[in-house]
């Protein structure tokens, strides 16, 4: 059985830790060799909690987190086989999460796998979740470029697994300090360098927002400079990946009468928008 390290940046999440915790460690049919905690310095009780628990964690102040080299970092250390990186709000109910997402790496050259993703919410990230996390499991290549452009290297660390030597032999994230789309950016070395990643559907966890515009905008903004600064990823189709997300909203929107939805998409999809614009100049 292969050994799984689980990777969590921690930064008051207070309210999150202790069902978080318990749904590590009753994972099941899977090897957790280490629950590899990092934790930004906070303002709640979120240390406390850890201390009184006797769970172990390593402390960084403010300035050093970043999403890339934190993760990086803890995966570098690793002697596990597997490391999977979760963010501390997602929810998982299910005892065999973990080893649904981490069973088919090493088969058929599949390194990398992330979970499925459900919303609480009745908005526009349900929609979101319905296009980038359908209920079929799916492999992808180098092969699907052609066909799906950008979306091939759709990943997402909220729920993920990457092969440890994979993830060395490529050198992480290249020592860069990401604040956004690190998980894109590992996923096009994985799938540019021949590897295979999965989607697995039948892994699922809970994973909801409900933002509001400037956090929208403040999101896409460093999306924007993200694709800037790695402009090698335009040849893939950026704008028309987010085009055809937005009419699929609309049109899910139109269809469940989804009123709130709908008198909120032309504003949010125009943040959406002006966010990226203004975070490429």
């Amino acid at each position: 059985m292969k050994k799984v390290d689980i990777i969590c940046p921690l930064y008051n999440a207070e309210k999150y830790i202790e069902n978080l915790h318990k749904s590590f460690i009753m994972q099941e049919k899977v090897k957790v060799n280490r629950i590899r905690y990092v934790l930004t310095e906070s303002k709640d009780n979120t240390e406390e909690y850890l201390k009184e628990h006797s769970i172990e964690y390593r402390k960084i102040k403010k300035n050093e987190f970043s999403h890339s080299l934190v993760r990086e970092k803890e995966a570098m250390d690793s002697d596990s086989d597997i490391v999977a990186f979760v963010t501390q709000d997602v929810v998982i109910d299910d005892k065999f999460w973990l080893y649904k997402l981490t069973k088919d790496i090493g088969k058929g050259n599949v390194v990398a796998t992330y979970s499925r993703q459900i919303t609480k919410y009745n908005n526009i990230e349900k929609y979101t979740r319905e296009a980038n996390y359908p209920t079929k499991s799916k492999i992808v290549s180098k092969d699907d470029i052609p066909e799906l452009g950008l979306k091939t290297f759709f990943f997402s660390d909220a729920s993920s697994a990457i092969d440890v030597k994979v993830f060395k032999r490529l050198n992480g994230y290249d020592g860069k300090n990401l604040p956004i789309s690190e998980d894109m950016y590992i996923a096009h070395k994985i799938i540019t360098r021949g590897y295979k990643i999965k989607y697995c559907a039948e892994s699922v966890v809970h994973h909801s927002h409900n933002f509001t515009l400037k956090e929208v905008y403040d999101r896409y903004k460093l999306t924007g400079k993200f694709f800037k600064e790695n402009s090698y990823l335009d040849q893939y189709g950026t704008n028309s990946s987010g085009g055809l997300l937005a009419k699929y909203i609309l049109k899910r929107a139109i269809q469940e009468k989804n009123i709130k939805v709908l008198i909120r998409w032309p504003f949010d999809m125009a943040a959406r928008f002006i966010g990226m614009k203004v975070g490429k100049m």
